[in-house]
């Protein structure tokens, strides 16, 4: 039966309404006037002329960023991590969870799982983080922004609750026509969990790319810098302008916009890959975070 909604009801959408609008436009206008900057010449950015439009519009910014030798490798460093960094944090999160999630499971089961959450709440500190990093010898190369975090502990609690959420008919089954361990994981519960795999693929693989304190921590020499590291220390130390080498270029570009093209040019990867997984976003979430 459908029933006539109420003034009051009407009211109270419409201002939802109102408030994501507003919201949205507060996400929404700070990257489009960092992008009206970037493409922007000197003389309008100095005077603080733009602001959602680009004035006298240049993509001279961005041809400089691009020829820069150290904003490249930075770029380079930076998809690397989020290639093997996002693929060793997938593969740790699958094995740990799925046992884990068994009902007839390993002797000890309940302590892991103390373990996991004790860990989530607490950590080792800094110094000891930064040691254990130096005792392995792990100083200035990638696998040092890889390897310490490589056991996510949210990402694990949420695929064991969504692999919780499977029949356990299905493994039986599989059981009894004499699949292994292996065989139900790859080829039953790895399959049915692609929401919870792109939820936990977008949080590890966002967390590799925003990261930048544990590379001035661990790394000797700029050279090895991911990308947010090397916009860190290029936005704070103003060392934009050793990306200017000629008078003319000079005379049309200013520090401001050419940090303007390095912020967008940063977050363009992430744009482009989150159309692709939002769909599962919210439903792998969800899903993982019913059961305890």
């Amino acid at each position: 039966m459908i029933q006539d909604r109420t003034i009051g009801s009407k009211v109270f959408d419409g201002f939802n309404y109102v408030i994501l609008v507003f919201l949205g436009l507060f996400c929404v206008l700070p990257f489009i006037h960092l992008l009206a900057i970037s493409v922007s010449d000197r003389a309008s950015t100095l005077a603080n002329l733009v602001t959602f439009w680009p004035i006298n519009f240049t993509s001279l910014n961005y041809q400089k960023i691009l020829e820069d030798l150290a904003f490249r490798r930075a770029f380079l460093v930076s998809l690397v991590r989020v290639i093997l960094g996002t693929s060793i944090n997938l593969l740790i999160v699958i094995l740990t969870a799925y046992p884990l999630s068994l009902a007839e499971g390993f002797i000890g089961k309940s302590f892991f799982k103390w373990i996991l959450i004790f860990a989530m709440l607490f950590s080792g500190g800094l110094i000891p983080w930064y040691l254990a990093i130096r005792s392995l010898g792990l100083i200035n190369s990638i696998w040092a922004l890889i390897l310490p975090g490589m056991v996510q502990m949210w990402n694990i609690i949420i695929m064991l609750n969504f692999f919780r959420s499977l029949p356990a008919e299905l493994g039986e089954a599989a059981t009894v026509d004499g699949a292994s361990h292996w065989d139900i994981l790859f080829r039953i519960y790895v399959p049915l969990s692609l929401p919870a795999l792109a939820t936990v693929t977008l949080f590890a693989a966002v967390g590799h790319w925003n990261s930048w304190f544990d590379a001035l921590v661990v790394m000797r020499t700029p050279d090895n810098y991911p990308l947010q590291a090397y916009l860190q220390t290029t936005v704070l130390a103003r060392m934009t302008q050793n990306l200017i080498r000629d008078p003319e270029a000079f005379a049309k570009l200013s520090e401001r916009s050419m940090r303007a093209a390095q912020i967008i040019i940063a977050t363009i990867p992430i744009l482009m890959v989150y159309p692709f997984l939002q769909r599962y976003f919210v439903h792998g979430l969800t899903l993982g975070s019913v059961k305890g």
